[in-house]
C-alpha cells in the first residue's frame, strides 16, 4: 500500500508540474486576452472599450494562414476595410505579449502634436487606442520557420492621416 500513495503522489506530482509549464504556454490567445490588454491601454486614454468581432477574427487567421509559410511582416490586403497591426517573434510569444509590444510605442507618441519620435514607430500605439476602431479580431500561428506570426484587424480602421486617435 505503502508504494501505491508514492507513486500515486509521484504522478500527482508530474501532472501538477506538467500543468503548471504547459497549460500557461496556452494562456493569453484567447479573445478576451487580446482585450484585456487592447482594454486597458484605451482606459489610459479614455476611449470606450474595444469589442470582439468574430468576422474580423477569420479575416486576421485567414491571413496569418498565408503568413504560417515565412512569418514575415507583411501587411495584408484588405482594400482599407480593416486597420491592421503585425507582430513577430523568432519563438513563442501569446497574442496578449504582441498586444502589449505595440501598445509600448506609446512613449514614442506625442499627442500634442500627433507624431511619433524621429526614427520610432507608433502606428501600432494609436491603432490599439483609435477612439473610432469599435471592433477587433485576433489570430496567432507558429510559423514553419519556428517562429510566432500575431495579427490583429480593426474596424472601422485608424490612423487617418490628419486625426488625432483619441
Amino acid at each position: 500500500m505503502k508504494m501505491f500513495n508514492s507513486l500515486q503522489t509521484l504522478v500527482l506530482l508530474a501532472l501538477a508540474l506538467f500543468l503548471a509549464f504547459v497549460v500557461p504556454l496556452k494562456a493569453q490567445d484567447q479573445p478576451k486576452d487580446y482585450l484585456a490588454v487592447h482594454n486597458r491601454a484605451r482606459d489610459h486614454v479614455g476611449v470606450p472599450h474595444i469589442k470582439w468581432h468574430a468576422g474580423a477574427a477569420r479575416y486576421a487567421w485567414n491571413y496569418a494562414q498565408i503568413r504560417k509559410r515565412d512569418c514575415r511582416l507583411k501587411h495584408s490586403n484588405s482594400r482599407g476595410r480593416y486597420g491592421e497591426n503585425l507582430a513577430w517573434s523568432s519563438g513563442d510569444m501569446s497574442g496578449a505579449a504582441a498586444v502589449r509590444l505595440w501598445v509600448k510605442e506609446k512613449s514614442d507618441y506625442f499627442h500634442k502634436s500627433n507624431t511619433c519620435r524621429a526614427g520610432k514607430q507608433c502606428g501600432h500605439y494609436t491603432q490599439v487606442v483609435w477612439k473610432n476602431s469599435k471592433w477587433v479580431g485576433c489570430a496567432k500561428v507558429k510559423c514553419d520557420n519556428g517562429g510566432t506570426f500575431v495579427t490583429c484587424n480593426y474596424f472601422p480602421p485608424g490612423n487617418i492621416r490628419g486625426r488625432w486617435p483619441y
